[in-house]
């Protein structure tokens, strides 16, 4: 599976998604918590990579944050331009950020690296660390597991971490873990794990 897989599969159901999972009020408080109190009042530009339709984004506005979102769905960056004028939103891939090296004070990737092979995800981090200034902050949102394995997503295969494990690459990518967040499965929804992390300096 690579990338454009996942862009089709996401177009596919666009409508449907957004619908679902399309407003701020369809994400758990506890991780709109988290996502405002390692994100909000930083100075600088923050990425929402992966922004889906855009409403994450625009929650980071709302909290003062210059949050930009990019996604590589073009109905999703469409709806987000729509529903909220106020917030920048391009096409663009994580695999292959458009920014300058050390560029960006944080980086929201909420949800958008589970359908990433693990094979893949060292080189993604990598490039997230190569835009990220020192002392910046990744906070991301993955599906909690016992051992890293692909599942059947609603949408297209993902795959679930333990959270130790992903700490380790992110530790290796040059990021330190400053807190985590846990929540076991509750009725449809997987157990679901939220990790914020500093840039390291050098």
């Amino acid at each position: 599976m690579n990338m454009e897989q996942v862009r089709q599969a996401y177009a596919s159901v666009a409508e449907l998604y957004i619908g679902l999972f399309g407003t701020r009020e369809q994400v758990h408080a506890d991780d709109l918590a988290f996502i405002g109190r390692h994100l909000a009042g930083r100075p600088g530009t923050v990425l929402d990579l992966g922004c889906g339709p855009g409403h994450i984004t625009g929650y980071l506005r709302s909290l003062g944050v210059d949050a930009t979102g990019i996604d590589m769905v073009p109905e999703f960056i469409a709806h987000a331009q729509a529903a909220h004028p106020s917030v920048r939103y391009q096409l663009g891939s994580m695999e292959n950020l458009d920014v300058a090296d050390h560029s960006v004070a944080g980086i929201l990737a909420w949800g958008s690296l589970i359908h990433l092979p693990p094979q893949d995800l060292d080189v993604v981090l990598a490039e997230f660390r190569r835009a990220m200034a020192p002392g910046g902050t990744l906070v991301l949102g993955l599906f909690d597991g016992d051992e890293v394995a692909a599942f059947d997503h609603k949408v297209v295969t993902a795959y679930r971490w333990p959270v130790d494990e992903f700490s380790e690459r992110l530790t290796r990518a040059g990021f330190t873990e400053v807190e985590r967040l846990q929540r076991p499965s509750e009725g449809t929804h997987r157990p679901h794990a939220a990790i914020a992390a500093i840039a390291t300096e050098g």
